[in-house]
């Protein structure tokens, strides 16, 4: 059961969670029992994902670019929850973006990802530190990529991106570990959801044959791994990056 994870009354905010990875990861904190704030910049979707989870679910729109902006809601979560456990970085730019080989990527599209993608995570952690610290037993969760392992080949930039989010968590590690934060990073396969579906006209088939479990993840394999991240179970692991791809060979 969810419940015995020891995640119930925990304060977590969740940010890209209008929809596909961030609705489920915000979906099943609550269903262990815990308090969570839905966040995206898109705020109307974000609410859409409060009103669809109910109970001890609320929404916050908040640009993770935006230095105001995510201080902001840190102070909303502090208001609200009194305070924050578990941070799961899940926002970036993924769905829409095209494959381009690297010399073809578009050097505002380039700059894009990594505001979202690395400065975004950055400027999160450092919103919410104070809080993290306080807490006695934080916990950041960071979304990165498979991809970064396999090279992806035609997706530089957000391959790059992932590669620095990993980095910054086994930094981010060192330096919070005196205060009992954990700082891990999840890096799923390719996932079913909706922007994937979006990506890839064969989504269901795409690269099954080079895995060693024969599917593509679902967004509960996925949420699987930041229940256990956050959870006491974890409580001696920081600065792992936690690799759920079915296995994928990487020939």
């Amino acid at each position: 059961m969810v419940t015995e994870l020891g995640l119930t009354g925990k304060r977590v905010v969740v940010t890209g969670a209008a929809g596909g990875l961030g609705r489920a990861f915000a979906r099943a904190f609550a269903e262990a029992g815990a308090v969570v704030l839905a966040a995206d910049i898109n705020g109307e979707g974000a609410a859409e994902t409060a009103a669809m989870l109910g109970g001890t679910v609320s929404a916050a729109a908040v640009d993770v670019t935006d230095t105001a902006s995510t201080d902001a809601l840190a102070a909303l979560a502090a208001q609200r929850m009194g305070g924050t456990d578990v941070l799961v970085n899940n926002a970036a730019l993924y769905g829409g973006l095209q494959r381009r080989r690297f010399e073809e990527i578009d050097a505002d599209v380039w700059d894009a990802v990594m505001r979202v993608n690395i400065k975004g995570v950055w400027q999160m952690c450092r919103a919410f530190s104070p809080s993290l610290r306080t807490s006695g037993a934080g916990s950041i969760i960071n979304v990165a990529s498979a991809t970064v392992f396999s090279g992806s080949p035609q997706w530089m930039h957000y391959v790059a991106s992932k590669g620095a989010v990993i980095a910054m968590t086994r930094t981010m590690a060192r330096e919070m570990g005196a205060d009992n934060v954990r700082v891990n990073a999840l890096a799923p396969g390719f996932t079913l959801t909706e922007a994937s579906l979006d990506l890839m006209p064969d989504a269901k088939s795409y690269g099954v044959d080079r895995a060693s479990l024969k599917r593509n993840a679902e967004v509960e394999d996925i949420t699987g791994g930041a229940l256990y991240l956050a959870s006491p179970l974890a409580g001696f692991v920081t600065g792992q990056t936690m690799v759920i791809d079915g296995g994928k060979q990487f020939i």
